[in-house]
């Protein structure tokens, strides 16, 4: 089975991309969601996070969330407002961000592989979103949400998606309302497709680098669906990605006072007082912010072992030297005292959600770089939960696979 193969896409009907993409499920709260959708029928966003059509009250993971979510997938492809491809096909896929500018290919890629390791995971899952994206899946018998991955860039490949998109303009443009671009070109040339195909056939193998709930929800559809053999995916060059921050957010402080915790911290980091809101840009320092006041950490270098390519990570070092001997929390991936806040929303965010009350306490880190987590997917090892945050993310419902 090839590793990667064209789909006949639902896409939006031309001039309502902008209508319908929406941002992924697990980067707003259904507060936030419902408010982004106010001026915004069409959104994709009443699929993927469905309980905004419903009572605040209901569980986002009540059996009713995911019916809705059919009706309304159901409802834009019988309005026209998503309407398929006529033929299989590959599509290019182009985010921009002020200067930053990433090109992917979208395909179905094989669940086969995924099992088989040649698509690599750095991070475990955590049940709960695991299972809420394996019923809406099998429900919509629909992949609408596509995975991230990362292949180590080669010359053909990239020339040959670079000359496809010189040879047209994108068949989809938009600004959202982040201010990121969207463009998508439709590949349906078979010659093309078949050229694309085998260039990612030569590709060793790829990385995950956002969706491993989605990848892990698509596998486990497959095993009940076997026709279900492969999960939407957009598929980038490593040297157009960049990893923010992942920072952590706590619930308490097991019952310490915020000076008795500082006196804890002290064990095993260099803790100062910070004037303005600490963004750690080397390795091993991170900031703390707790009691309206803002801290620099620096971890002691003797408790590090750099040879270790998962030890010497930042949110292992973190883990292991305070949030597990201090805190208590042994396991972040199921531990209900802990979230987790991409680098995008920045220290303001940090500090919003623990002068709020909701929150006790918060660390900001320095982010892993690319280099870090290739070395710990090729070496076949798992990073601690939330390691990597990439940006800008990638829009659902520009295209979906069905099966």
């Amino acid at each position: 089975m090839k590793l990667i193969q064209p789909f006949a896409g639902w896409r939006p009907r031309p001039g309502l991309a902008s209508e319908v993409a929406a941002p992924p499920y697990d980067v707003l709260s259904s507060q936030e969601a419902r408010l982004l959708v106010k001026d915004h029928p069409h959104s994709f966003l009443y699929v993927s996070k469905a309980e905004i059509a419903l009572d605040s009250a209901l569980s986002p993971y009540d059996e009713q969330v995911y019916q809705t979510a059919a009706q309304r997938f159901d409802s834009l492809k019988e309005q026209g407002i998503l309407q398929q491809d006529s033929s299989p096909c590959l599509y290019i896929y182009q985010l921009t961000y002020k200067e930053r500018v990433q090109t992917g290919v979208v395909a179905a890629a094989s669940i086969a592989a995924y099992r088989d390791n040649r698509i690599r995971k750095h991070e475990l899952t955590r049940p709960d979103k695991e299972n809420d994206r394996t019923r809406l899946a099998e429900v919509l018998s629909a992949h609408s949400g596509p995975v991230f991955l990362i292949y180590r860039h080669a010359e053909p490949l990239d020339a040959l998606i670079q000359q496809i998109q010189n040879a047209s303009p994108p068949d989809e443009s938009f600004l959202a309302d982040d201010g990121v671009h969207h463009a998508l070109w439709v590949i349906s040339d078979q010659a093309l497709i078949a050229q694309l195909v085998e260039l990612f056939e030569q590709q060793p193998r790829l990385y995950i680098a956002d969706g491993h709930h989605r990848s892990a929800a698509a596998a486990r559809v497959a095993e009940r669906q076997p026709a279900a053999d492969r999960f939407l995916a957009v598929i980038f060059p490593d040297k157009q990605l960049q990893i923010l921050d992942y920072n952590r957010v706590v619930k308490d402080l097991r019952g310490l006072s915020v000076t008795q915790f500082l006196q804890a911290v002290q064990q095993h980091f260099h803790v100062a007082p910070a004037a303005t809101a600490v963004a750690p840009k080397e390795r091993h320092t991170f900031g703390l912010y707790v009691d309206k006041q803002w801290y620099q950490l620096s971890l002691e270098q003797k408790w590090i072992d750099e040879s270790d390519p998962i030890a010497s990570l930042d949110v292992a070092l973190l883990d292991r030297y305070l949030l597990q001997p201090i805190l208590g929390i042994v396991d972040p991936r199921r531990d209900q005292r802990i979230d987790f806040i991409g680098g995008v929303r920045g220290t303001a965010a940090l500090q919003e959600l623990v002068d709020g009350g909701s929150m006790a306490a918060a660390f900001s880190l320095c982010p892993t770089s690319l280099s870090e987590l290739l070395a710990v997917a090729d070496a076949g090892q798992i990073m601690p939960p939330k390691s990597t945050w990439f940006e800008p993310k990638l829009r659902d419902g520009l295209v979906v696979q069905t099966f």
